[in-house]
Order: structure tokens, then sequence, then C-alpha cells
């Protein structure tokens, strides 16, 4: 399937944080400036994207079980198998997955996310975050925003300086969202070790990349307004539900997954 999107071309010149998390998972689309930053951040880098991809199957899972049919991920990044809409086709085979980001070399790769079972469909928008309204309005072709939605943002959001607003970013999404939706986040935490932290901030800022790091504190105000879902705000090993175990180990990225009332 094509996407009909004129193909804008890839700076190799400067890193872009989709094919940093690439180079982090072991994965070949990413470029040697991208390399380089993946090999002087803190082996808690590399761990983390771990971590937060197994939150990702698991929180998939999870709200697949729960009857949620659309999903709207911003922020996919480079197709990883499983992607989301593997996870959540095998659970609810005619669930809807658009995907999002802003990375030209995601887009060359869309065609792998739009790989779909025949009872269910997904599609790919290349649009950036800061630009919610855009999102929402290309979505539509393919969700209905009358029923519920699973929105995620993950690796994303510390990515995004408070000059930048986040926050209104999040409530402009979760806005759109018909009541019985959730809202699934993760951010990179900046006081479970904060020496590892300054670290990662100022590798990701040699290659111009800003990292704003946030407490659990800090990271929960995302959430003001939704009803989090248990365990709450925790680290990405500890989030799991039903039968599932948690997983073992620290971890420097918060995640947690909230209901629109």
């Amino acid at each position: 399937m094509k996407t009909g999107i004129p193909q804008p071309p890839i700076d190799t010149s400067r890193p872009h944080p989709a094919r940093v998390y690439d180079a982090l998972l072991g994965g070949k689309d990413n470029y040697p400036v991208d390399q380089a930053v993946a090999e002087h951040l803190p082996a808690e880098a590399k761990t983390g994207a771990f971590q937060q991809r197994a939150f990702m199957h698991r929180a998939t899972a999870w709200l697949a079980g729960e009857g949620v049919e659309q999903f709207l991920d911003i922020g996919t990044g480079i197709p990883t198998a499983p992607n989301l809409h593997q996870i959540a086709q095998e659970i609810r085979p005619a669930s809807r997955v658009v995907y999002c980001d802003n990375d030209p070399i995601v887009l060359r790769h869309a065609e792998a996310l739009l790989i779909s079972r025949p009872e269910g469909v997904t599609d790919y928008v290349h649009a950036d975050v800061r630009e919610p309204g855009t999102i929402i309005e290309a979505a539509r072709r393919i969700l209905d925003f009358d029923r519920p939605v699973a929105l995620s943002l993950l690796g994303l959001l510390h990515f995004l300086p408070d000059d930048e607003d986040p926050g209104a970013i999040v409530r402009g999404l979760a806005g759109a969202l018909a009541p019985g939706s959730f809202v699934t986040l993760s951010q990179g935490a900046s006081d479970v070790n904060p020496e590892r932290g300054e670290q990662g901030t100022e590798e990701y800022g040699k290659g111009g990349i800003r990292l704003a790091l946030r407490t659990r504190a800090e990271f929960g105000r995302f959430f003001d307004g939704l009803e989090l879902v248990d365990p709450g705000v925790v680290t990405a090993p500890l989030w799991f539900r039903g039968s599932a175990a948690p997983e073992q180990g620290l971890s420097g990225m918060y995640v947690a997954v909230a209901r629109v009332p």
C-alpha cells in the first residue's frame, strides 16, 4: 500500500530522536550522526528503550482486551515488529490504527505499518505533534472520534521542553477523544538517576536535540482531568495488568495509562 504522500528529503547531517531510538534498539535504519548520539548515551538509555517498547506491548494488549478497537499512535518511530497494530489486531482483528511521525525516514517505512489484517485498517499521517489539530483532522479519515480511541505518545514528551507547552498539546489531543477513551504516555525521568539524566541531556544536546526529563510529579500533571488506571504513574517495568508479571530491574522511564471520563 502506498502512502500517497510526497517523500521529503532525509537530513542525514543532523540526528533525529526516532533514528537515535532505532539505534538504541539495534535497528539498521539510522545514520552515523544518530549512532554517534546513541553510542555516547549512558547504558540506561538503551535499557529504557527496550523497557518502553515492552510497556507498549503490554499496554496495547490490555487496551485491546478491554474492547478498544481504535488507536492513534503519535511519535511512532521506525517500524519494529511487533508493531502496535499487530498486537492490537491479534486480539481485535477489526482494530483501526493510525500512526503519526514527523521523521521522513519513518514515512519511507510506512508501508510496513500499513500491512493490516483484512478485517482492520491502518494508516499513516506524516505530521508533527506540535500540530495536534492537523493530526486529529487527518486521523478522522480512519478513526471515529465519537467512539473510544486509545491515544499514545511514547518516547516523545521528553523531546518537548516546557517552552513548547507539551501540557497544552496533550490536553488538545485528549480533548478530541470521546469518553471511555485512553491516553498512554511515557516520560524520561529526572529524579531516578539525576547524574545519568544529566549525561543523557548533554549528549542529546551535542546533537542539537533538546531533552526535557521530568520528575514523577511533573509527569503526573499530564494526566490532570483524566482517570489514572492502576498501577498509576510507575517506571516502565512496573506497569502490568491482569496475570502479567512486572519486569525486573531499575528504570529511568515513567509510564502511565489513563481513561478519559
